[in-house]
């Protein structure tokens, strides 16, 4: 007893870590940066696909280059009307190359671990959405968007300027996809 009347507030600190690790982490963006990164170390593709929203980052980043090639209206509206059509195959193509890379442990779906400690320093919450901007090592700039799903999971929705990780990819090995 006399114990912890010493050290009561060592404790009453040390209970309130434990319960935000319990209560609060499990349901936060940043467990499931975590959980990502943990997915694509142990090689676990399927388990890696969870944390990621292929439709809604595939669709996103459609829209967004033909937002960036500044066409007439008409190009555009066409543009993104085959982008929603096409959105849900393109999908499903990006996922089963996202799951065989991760699952083959490819260097380029590796997350390093100062980018994801930097990710989860400047990760900012805003209800059920969540952001995060910052620099890997290599001077990539990563602006990623996450979103809490009807069934209660964060999933990353968002690779803002992914062209510039598609070309860099594309450089670095060829996209040989395969077929979903």
């Amino acid at each position: 007893m006399r114990f912890v009347l010493r050290h009561f507030t060592a404790i009453l600190i040390l209970a309130a870590v434990a319960g935000w690790a319990v209560f609060y982490l499990p349901n936060s963006p940043t467990w499931a940066v975590l959980r990502l990164k943990q997915s694509i170390d142990a090689r676990d593709g399927n388990q890696a696909a969870k944390y990621v929203d292929f439709e809604s980052v595939v669709k996103k980043a459609g829209h967004e280059m033909v937002q960036k090639q500044g066409t007439d209206p008409l190009s555009a509206m066409l543009g993104n009307a085959a982008i929603d059509m096409l959105s849900k195959p393109m999908a499903q193509v990006a996922q089963a190359w996202a799951v065989k890379k991760v699952d083959d442990g490819a260097r380029e779906v590796q997350m390093p671990g100062a980018a994801v400690a930097g990710a989860i320093v400047v990760l900012h919450r805003n209800g059920d959405t969540a952001a995060t901007d910052f620099t890997d090592n290599k001077g990539q700039r990563w602006r990623i968007h996450l979103a809490r799903g009807d069934d209660g999971y964060w999933r990353v929705t968002e690779i803002e300027d992914v062209e510039q990780l598609l070309q860099k990819l594309q450089r670095n090995q060829p996209m040989g996809m395969p077929s979903p």
